[in-house]
C-alpha cells in the first residue's frame, strides 16, 4: 500500500499501482467523471498514469489550469489528425495548449482558407465521434527516430536529433495517429465536448525567420458548448477593438510595402494624440525634477563597445557601414543611455549635484524580427519616453520609488491603471553569455529591486532570464485583446555601466565613486501605449485625448457663418474641433460624426444661432438639449484640463 496525500490535507491509502482515474473512483464518481489529468507532486500526468510511491495529488478538472492544458492539447492532436486524413503529405511540427486555446504548426503546400478550416472542422467532429482511445508509450531515440523517419516527419527528427542520445521519448496515439509528444492528454477523443477553429496564419519553424514559413491553425476548446459560444463572442469583440483594424479605419495609422514592415505611418490623428501624450509627459517630467535632453540617432560602433551593447544586442541593432571595410562604423541607436551618459560625464559632479534624472523623447530602432511585427505595438521605428536617473546608493531606494510612482501616475491618468501587471525580471545565472557584471552584484541588486517591490506593496510575479544585460527589471505589463501580453514600461536597476563608462561622482570623504542609474521609461513607447488605448477605449478616447473633440454639425448654409465663427473660438481656447459643412441632412452627419467616435456632436440650427447656444449631443451621455455656447464651452475646457476618463 501507498500513501496519497490529497488536495484537502487528507492522507489515504491505496493499492501500489493504482492509477490516477482510479484513486478519482475511489473518491467520487462526480469527480472521476470531471477528472481530466492528475498532478502527482507539482507534475501534470495522464489520468491512466499509475502511482508507484507516496505522493501528492491532485485531481484536475477544466477549471485547473492543467486540466485546461490537456484537454486543448488532446484538441491540438485531433486537428493534427484530420489534416494528416485530409492532406496526407503535410508534414507535423508542433502543437501546443496555448492560454485560450490551442494551436498546430504544418508542413503545408496549400494555403488554409474559411472554407478548409470548416472541412477540417468536420472531419474532427468525426474523430471525436469514433472515440479513439488515446495510448501513451515511450520509445529510445535512436528507434524513434526510425519511427518518425519512417512516417516522413522531418520535423519530428530533428526535435528528436536536439535530445540526448540516451533519452527515453513520449509518444501518444490514437487510431492511426502517432505524435511525438510529452502529454498529458485525455482518455480518448470522444471526451472533447466543445471546439472551433479560429485562424489560419504563418509561423516560421522554431521562429526563426531564416526558417521555412509553416502553417498555423489555431483554435479553442472547452467542456460546454455555452462557454464555448461566450468565448467566440468574446474574440469578435475583440476583434473590434483590435487596434490594427480599428487604428486604421479610424485612420490613426497605416502602412505601406513600399516603406517596410514595422514602420507605421501616423496619420494627423495618430499624430496629434502621440503630441498630446509627449507634452504631457515631458510637463509632467519637468515638474519632478527631469533635465531634458536631446541626442543624436546614431553613434559610432565605439560607444555601443563601452556599454556592452555591441557584443550583447548587436543582432538587435541597425549598423551602417561594415567592420571589415570601413574605418568607422555606425548605428542607430537602440536607446538613449549611452548617449545620456556622456552628457553626465562632461562635468565633475559631486555627491550634492545628485540625482541626477535626464529625459529624453526618444527616437529608437530596432531590428525586430519580420514575424514579429505587429501594427504600433511591435515596430522598428519608435518613440520611448526614456530617462535615466544618476543617483548615489543612499537616494536609490527614494528614486526608485520616484519612478515607479510617475508610472502609477501615469497609468491612472489614461485610465489603464487596472489593466497592467508587474513582473520583476531576474537574471539567469545559467547564461553567464547574456549579462555582464558577476553573481554578487546580480544578487545583491535583486534583492535591492525585491525589497523595494515589497516595501510598495506591489504585486509582481518573478521571471528569470528576462533581466536586462546590465541589471534586473520591473517589468509593467499589458495585454492586448487577444491575450498577447507585451511590456509597455520597464525601470531598471543598473549597477554596471557606471563604471564601464567611468561616470563618478566625489562623494562625502572627498572619494571618486561609481553611482547607481535607474533606466526607466514613464509612459513606455508612444506607439504601443497608443495601440493599448485604441483597444482600452475601441476608439473611443476621453475627450481630453481624443484627435478631434468635437464636431459642429449645422443644419443648412445660413448657419455656416455662425458655426465658422464658433469655431475658431473654441480653437482660440486649444480645443480640437472640426465643421461639417457638406451639403446634407443633419441625420446624416450626426451618424457619421458618431461612427468616428468624436466625443461631442455641436448642432446648429435657427434657435441656436439667435440665442447662442448649441445643441450638444454626447457620445457618453446622448442628447444632452440646448445649452449656450460659454457654458458648454467652460465645462468641455474643465473636462479637458482635469484629464476625465469615460
Amino acid at each position: 500500500m501507498i500513501k496519497i496525500t490529497l488536495k484537502d490535507g487528507s492522507v489515504q491509502l491505496y493499492q501500489k499501482g493504482s492509477t490516477v482515474f482510479q484513486v478519482a473512483e475511489a473518491i467520487s464518481a462526480g469527480l472521476a467523471r470531471m477528472a481530466l489529468a492528475g498532478e502527482i507532486d507539482g507534475q501534470v500526468v495522464d489520468l491512466s498514469t499509475p502511482i508507484e510511491n507516496d505522493c501528492t495529488l491532485s485531481l484536475l478538472t477544466f477549471e485547473q489550469q492543467g486540466g485546461k492544458d490537456a484537454y486543448r492539447h488532446t484538441t491540438s492532436h485531433i486537428l493534427a489528425q484530420a489534416v494528416k486524413r485530409l492532406y496526407p503529405n503535410a508534414k507535423l511540427a508542433i502543437g501546443p495548449a496555448i492560454e485560450n486555446g490551442f494551436y498546430y504548426d504544418f508542413d503545408l503546400e496549400q494555403s488554409i482558407s474559411p472554407e478548409d478550416l470548416l472541412k477540417i472542422q468536420s472531419e474532427m467532429k468525426k474523430i471525436i465521434k469514433e472515440d479513439l482511445k488515446i495510448e501513451h508509450f515511450s520509445m529510445g531515440r535512436e528507434e524513434a527516430i526510425a519511427l518518425m523517419t519512417e512516417r516522413a516527419e522531418p520535423y519530428k527528427v530533428e526535435l528528436i536529433h536536439d535530445l540526448p542520445v540516451d533519452a527515453i521519448l513520449s509518444f501518444y496515439r490514437q487510431g492511426e495517429f502517432v505524435d511525438l509528444c510529452a502529454g498529458p492528454h485525455l482518455s480518448s477523443t470522444g471526451k472533447i465536448k466543445a471546439f472551433k477553429l479560429t485562424s489560419a496564419t504563418g509561423a516560421y519553424w522554431r521562429g526563426n525567420e531564416k526558417n521555412k514559413m509553416l502553417k498555423r491553425i489555431y483554435g479553442t476548446s472547452f467542456t460546454k458548448a455555452a462557454d464555448l459560444e461566450a468565448h467566440i463572442e468574446a474574440i469578435e469583440e475583440a476583434k473590434k477593438r483590435d487596434h490594427n483594424k480599428l487604428g486604421r479605419e479610424l485612420q490613426i495609422f497605416t502602412t505601406h510595402d513600399s516603406i517596410g514592415q514595422g514602420l507605421p505611418l501616423l496619420m494627423p490623428k495618430g499624430a496629434k494624440m502621440i503630441q498630446i501624450l509627449q507634452r504631457f509627459v515631458e510637463d509632467e517630467e519637468e515638474r519632478r525634477g527631469y533635465l531634458l535632453t536631446k541626442t543624436p540617432f546614431m553613434a559610432k560602433s565605439d560607444l555601443y563597445k563601452i556599454s556592452g551593447h555591441w557584443s550583447h544586442y548587436r543582432s538587435g541593432m541597425f549598423v551602417l557601414g561594415d567592420e571589415q571595410k570601413d574605418e568607422e562604423v555606425f548605428a542607430l541607436r537602440p536607446m538613449t543611455c549611452p548617449f545620456q551618459y556622456m552628457i553626465y560625464n562632461n562635468t565633475l559632479h559631486s555627491y550634492r549635484d545628485l540625482p541626477i534624472r535626464y529625459g529624453e523623447t526618444s527616437t529608437l530602432f530596432r531590428n525586430e524580427a519580420s514575424g514579429e511585427m505587429h501594427g504600433l505595438i511591435r515596430v522598428r521605428q519608435f518613440t520611448l519616453s526614456e530617462g535615466h536617473l544618476i543617483v548615489t546608493p543612499e537616494q536609490l531606494g527614494e528614486e526608485f520609488k520616484g519612478v515607479v510612482d510617475l508610472i502609477n501616475f501615469m497609468m491612472r491618468t489614461l485610465g489603464i491603471e487596472h489593466d497592467i501587471s508587474y513582473r520583476f525580471s531576474k537574471w539567469d545565472p545559467n547564461n553567464r553569455d547574456k549579462y555582464i557584471g558577476d553573481a554578487e552584484q546580480w544578487e545583491a541588486t535583486q534583492t535591492i529591486m525585491k525589497n523595494l517591490l515589497d516595501e510598495l506593496k506591489i504585486n509582481y510575479v518573478e521571471a528569470e532570464g528576462e533581466a536586462a544585460f546590465y541589471g534586473p527589471k520591473l517589468d509593467i505589463q499589458f495585454k492586448n485583446v487577444h491575450g498577447k501580453e507585451d511590456t509597455i514600461i520597464t525601470v531598471q536597476i543598473d549597477f554596471a555601466l557606471a563604471e564601464k563608462f567611468g561616470m563618478v561622482y566625489v562623494d562625502k570623504d572627498n572619494e571618486k565613486k561609481h553611482p547607481y542609474i535607474i533606466h526607466r521609461s514613464s509612459i513606455g513607447c508612444y506607439e504601443r501605449t497608443l495601440a493599448m488605448l485604441i483597444e482600452k477605449y475601441a476608439g473611443a478616447f476621453p475627450a481630453w485625448l481624443a484627435p478631434i473633440q468635437a464636431k459642429i454639425l449645422p443644419i443648412s448654409d445660413k448657419h455656416h457663418d455662425y458655426v465658422v465663427a464658433l469655431s475658431k473660438k473654441m480653437q482660440a481656447l486649444g480645443l480640437r474641433v472640426e465643421t461639417d459643412l457638406r451639403n446634407e441632412k443633419i441625420g446624416y452627419k450626426i451618424r457619421e460624426a458618431q461612427l468616428e467616435k468624436i466625443p461631442y456632436m455641436l448642432v446648429v440650427g435657427d434657435k441656436e444661432m439667435e440665442a447662442s447656444s448649441i445643441a450638444v449631443r454626447s457620445r457618453r451621455d446622448g442628447d444632452q438639449g440646448t445649452i449656450a455656447v460659454d457654458e458648454f464651452l467652460a465645462s468641455l475646457c474643465e473636462e479637458v484640463k482635469s484629464k476625465q476618463n469615460n
